[in-house]
C-alpha cells in the first residue's frame, strides 16, 4: 500500500498539525505502508523560508525514513488578506507540478486547513490515480468566518462550495475531534467520516525518563514557584491577553509564575500588554525543538490552555493538551465541550475555568496554589488517561485497520 500525505505544513517546522502528521507517517511505515509527503519549503511560523531551503537547496530529503518532496510557496511578513491567499494559492499550483511526477498512490491524505489545498488533492488524486482521504483539524471556512478573519462573502461561498466538493470527493473524511466528525456527518450523512484524534507518543513524553534539564535555574524560578505555561500559538483564537491581566491580579502571589512560550500574530501585542503592566511574574520564551519540550514540562507545574470563548470551539481539542498531560501536569482548562468532558469530566486531571472570565480563571489558579495534593492527583490521573485513549501508536492502529477494511 502506497499513501501520499499532502500538507502545506511538515516537519522542521515545528507546530500541532507537523507533530500529528509526521508521527502518524512513521507509525504507518511501521506497518509496512510505504508513505511519502508532498510539503512547501518550511516557512513556518516567522514566514520565511529556513536558511537550509532557500533557493531551492533541498527540495526532496528522508525524515526518519519518510520520504520528503518539497515545492515551492510565496511568503510574507504582511499580514493582508492578499497575501495570505497567495501563500495558499501558490503552494496550491506548485503542489499540483510537483506532485504529478510522483507516479501512483493508493490513497491520497490531505490535511486542512487550509481547505484551498483541496483543489490540488482532488486534481492530484485523479491524477495518481489514488483514493482521496481528507483530514479536517478544523471546520473551515465555518471557523474563520465565526473568528472574523474572513468577511467577504464571495471569497466565504466559494469556500463552502470548496469544502462541499473536498467532502463529494473524497473515499474517506477523518476528523480531528469528534466534534467536527459529528458535524460532518449531519451535513453529509452519507460519507464516510472516521474519528482521527491528535495524540501523544507516550513513551516519549514521559516523565519517568526525563532528567531534570535545569530550566528553572536557567530562567529564574525558585524552587518554590508554581510555573503555570503556556506553550503554543500566540494567535487571536487563543484569546492569551488573559494570562497576562491574571498575572496582573495575582502580582502580590510571588509564588505563581506564568510563562508563555512560543509566537505567533499576536506576539508583539502580549509583549505590549505586558511591558505596560510591568509585570515580574509573566516570562516570554521562543519555541524550541521537539525534542527540548520534555524537559520543559517536566520543570512546569500547570498546564494553561485557553481560547476565545465561542461555540466553534465546544469541538476543539488544542493539541498542547495531551504532552502536558503524559508528562503528568494538571490542566487548567479555558475551553468547554469536548475537551472538557474528556479531560476534566472524564479524567479528572485538571480544573476547568470559563473561557475569558479573568474571575473564574483567578479563583482556580489561587486553587492551585493551595492544593499540592490534588495537583498531584491530578497529573496522575492525566497520564492513565491520555495512555489509554490518545496514544499514538493506537490511532495509527485505527487507520491502518480503517485502510485495511476499505
Amino acid at each position: 500500500m502506497k499513501i501520499l500525505f499532502l500538507t502545506q505544513y511538515y516537519p522542521p517546522e515545528i507546530g500541532a498539525p507537523q507533530n500529528r502528521l509526521h508521527e502518524l507517517a512513521v507509525r504507518l511505515k511501521s506497518k509496512g505502508i510505504q508513505i511519502e509527503v508532498l510539503t512547501a519549503l518550511p516557512n513556518y511560523p516567522k514566514m520565511e523560508i529556513f536558511e537550509a531551503y532557500k533557493k531551492n537547496k533541498i527540495s526532496r530529503e528522508e525524515i526518519e525514513g519518510i520520504t520528503v518532496h518539497r515545492s515551492w510557496i510565496y511568503v510574507s511578513k504582511s499580514k493582508s488578506i492578499l497575501s495570505r491567499l497567495l501563500n495558499y494559492f501558490s503552494f496550491v499550483w506548485s503542489s499540483y507540478w510537483k506532485g504529478r511526477k510522483l507516479g501512483n498512490f493508493d490513497y491520497l491524505l490531505v490535511e486542512s486547513p487550509p481547505l484551498f489545498l483541496g483543489y490540488s488533492a482532488i486534481a492530484l488524486s485523479k491524477k495518481l490515480d489514488s483514493k482521496l482521504i481528507f483530514n479536517v483539524s478544523d471546520l473551515w471556512p465555518e471557523s474563520a468566518e465565526k473568528l472574523g478573519l474572513v468577511t467577504n462573502k464571495h471569497l466565504l461561498k466559494l469556500a463552502y462550495n470548496l469544502e462541499k466538493k473536498c467532502y463529494q470527493k473524497a473515499a474517506l473524511i477523518t476528523g480531528q475531534t469528534q466534534g467536527i466528525v459529528d458535524d460532518i456527518k449531519n451535513r453529509f450523512p452519507n460519507k464516510k467520516v472516521v474519528w482521527l484524534p491528535n495524540g501523544v507518543d507516550v513513551s516519549f513524553y514521559d516523565p519517568q525518563k526525563i532528567e531534570d534539564t535545569g530550566f528553572r535555574n536557567t530562567h529564574g524560578f525558585n524552587a518554590d514557584d508554581l510555573i503555570f505555561f503556556y506553550g503554543g500559538i500566540l494567535g487571536y483564537a487563543q484569546g492569551l491577553e488573559i494570562i497576562i491581566e491574571v498575572a496582573k491580579k495575582l502580582k502580590e502571589h510571588t509564588k505563581a509564575q506564568f510563562v508563555i512560550q512560543g509566537s505567533g500574530p499576536e506576539k508583539e501585542k502580549l509583549v505590549a500588554l505586558y511591558q505596560k503592566y510591568k509585570l515580574k511574574n509573566v516570562h516570554f520564551l521562543e519555541p524550541v525543538q521537539k525534542s527540548q519540550m520534555p524537559g520543559i514540562l517536566k520543570a512546569v507545574d500547570v498546564a494553561l490552555v485557553p481560547l476565545k470563548k465561542l461555540d466553534l470551539f465546544k469541538g476543539a481539542i488544542p493539541s498542547k493538551i495531551f504532552e502536558a498531560l503524559a508528562m503528568k501536569k494538571p490542566l487548567l482548562l479555558g475551553v468547554d465541550g469536548e475537551a472538557r468532558k474528556h479531560f476534566i469530566d472524564r479524567a479528572k486531571s485538571g480544573l476547568y475555568y470559563t473561557p475569558e472570565d479573568l474571575t473564574s480563571l483567578e479563583q482556580q489558579i489561587l486553587f492551585l496554589l493551595n492544593e499540592p495534593e490534588e495537583r498531584k492527583k491530578m497529573g496522575e490521573n492525566a497520564r492513565e488517561y491520555v495512555t489509554a485513549i490518545f496514544d499514538r501508536n493506537k490511532i495509527a492502529q485505527g487507520l491502518y485497520d480503517e485502510l485495511q477494511n476499505m
